[in-house]
């Protein structure tokens, strides 16, 4: 039996290197996925990961509830992917995709070998990472914490510091404002 992230937290504030692999392991996948879902590049994504990581050894002993590490470590992932997307706003770069590319979140071979359906899904996939980069950026975390991710209500409400009510709010705002935009690919 694998020990709880709280058993874990405890370990790694002691400077226990094999309990801090294994929280590597368990959460880098996730945690690199909604980072290169946010920024839509893997060498930035890869760099927020190392720097949650890191955030994790220095600081696990600071942890009010080590239960929470994998909220905390999220919570701290996602704060770095927003100080990226700042940055590149102050440097005027081009809009932020969200939604990685097609060919590597669906990889179907029967999608590769039409290329009328290849073409169709990539106007697809860029009609609505033009629909998600218009949405306030609120709306559009929650909805990519939903939908994306999985998260319930409260575990989004714990990422983003909002309440279960906000976070229903800005999930039904985002989806009725992304189904008027997508409707031309229903």
């Amino acid at each position: 039996m694998e020990p709880t992230d709280a058993v874990l937290a405890t370990r790694i504030a002691t400077g226990d290197t094999g309990a801090f692999e294994l929280v590597v392991r368990r959460y880098s996948d996730g945690i690199f996925g909604m980072a290169l879902r946010m920024l839509g590049d893997r060498a930035e994504a890869e760099d927020v990961v190392q720097d949650a990581f890191i955030a994790v050894w220095r600081r696990a002993g600071e942890l009010a509830e080590p239960a929470a590490l994998r909220t905390w470590l999220f919570k701290v992932a996602h704060r770095n992917c927003l100080i990226v997307l700042r940055r590149r706003r102050t440097r005027r770069t081009a809009p932020v995709g969200v939604i990685p590319d097609h060919r590597t979140a669906v990889g179907s071979a029967a999608l590769i070998a039409d290329p009328q359906r290849v073409a169709e899904a990539e106007e697809g996939v860029l009609a609505l990472r033009r629909a998600l980069a218009v949405l306030p950026s609120r709306q559009r975390d929650v909805w990519l914490l939903a939908e994306v991710d999985g998260l319930s209500y409260v575990e989004i409400g714990q990422r983003v510091g909002a309440g279960e009510q906000a976070v229903r709010g800005r999930l039904s705002r985002a989806r009725a404002s992304l189904a008027s935009m997508m409707r031309a690919w229903r």
